[in-house]
């Protein structure tokens, strides 16, 4: 097993970056200056099989458009219709391993929404990355808020978590996490590049703006790119328990731009996100500077 990186974070293969895919583990280039990165803005089912066929069909489509990385929203595994202790499985189950056999077969890097046990009662909101890198992030901040518990079923994570891809480094965070800047401007002084935010962002009065503003400010804090991955709205008939998301997934460059922002039902997007703008931003506005470490 590879040596962590930053303590309890991303494990990363020894000496240059390298990709699995069909025909065998090729080298990478480990210094790049671009990423392609695709944001997968699916409805998840309450059906874990179902939606790894999602995923497995998605990400052969953001290999065609020449993705490096595929995010999935958070609760990509299952929908918020079914209670999570249902579904959740360790990172060594067959709905990741079926994840792992996705990301070698297309040569892409992976960070998929899943839900893991603790022994507790309880899961835990997992990110699983793999492809290249094996990285796990168990949310840090529990949606405890607005009128909903999600430490009622969601025991909270204990570390940020970076993962490397070359000389790439991607901080990871989900859904509410966003409310907290701590957070974001921590994995820029780890030398964070992109943050990557799988999502499964509740409607409701001006939750759209405050998904947009978040997002947008997170990435100004940080001087770092932000890639948010939300939820597709769910279909009206769905139910009371639906799976929760509002869509309008985006990308914002370090200076706060909007690289683009997707609508509310169920989309894919791959963008190149040039990496050297993140020097230029962090030496114009030298905000991470300035206040604790």
């Amino acid at each position: 097993m590879p040596p962590a990186a930053h303590g309890n974070q991303a494990l990363t293969p020894a000496g240059p970056a390298w990709r699995l895919c069909a025909a065998g583990l090729t080298a990478i280039v480990a210094s790049v200056s671009t990423l392609r990165v695709a944001l997968v803005q699916l409805r998840s089912t309450s059906d874990p099989a179902s939606n790894l066929q999602q995923v497995r069909h998605l990400c052969a489509e953001a290999a065609e458009q020449g993705a490096d990385v595929v995010v999935f929203p958070e609760a990509t595994i299952c929908s918020y219709g079914r209670p999570r202790i249902e579904v959740a499985e360790p990172l060594e189950g067959p709905w990741a391993s079926g994840v792992r056999d996705v990301a070698r077969e297309f040569g892409l890097t992976v960070v998929v929404g899943t839900f893991t046990p603790t022994g507790s009662g309880k899961v835990r909101n997992t990110l699983l990355v793999t492809g290249g890198v094996e990285a796990s992030y168990d949310k840090l901040h529990l949606f405890d808020a607005l009128g909903y518990a999600e430490s009622a079923e969601i025991e909270a994570g204990v570390a940020p978590v970076t993962f490397q891809l070359g000389e790439v480094t991607i901080g990871l965070a989900t859904c509410y996490d966003l409310r907290f800047p701590w957070l974001f401007q921590h994995y820029a002084r780890l030398g964070a590049q992109l943050i990557v935010v799988p999502a499964s962002w509740a409607p409701g009065p001006n939750k759209l703006h405050q998904w947009r503003t978040l997002v947008t400010a997170r990435a100004m804090d940080s001087t770092s790119f932000v890639v948010g991955c939300d939820q597709a709205e769910p279909a009206a008939d769905q139910g009371k328990r639906t799976p929760t998301g509002v869509g309008h997934s985006l990308a914002v460059d370090p200076f706060g731009t909007v690289l683009f922002e997707l609508g509310p039902g169920a989309e894919l997007r791959v963008i190149e996100l040039d990496l050297t703008q993140v020097a230029g931003a962090q030496a114009a506005l030298p905000v991470l500077a300035v206040g604790p470490a």
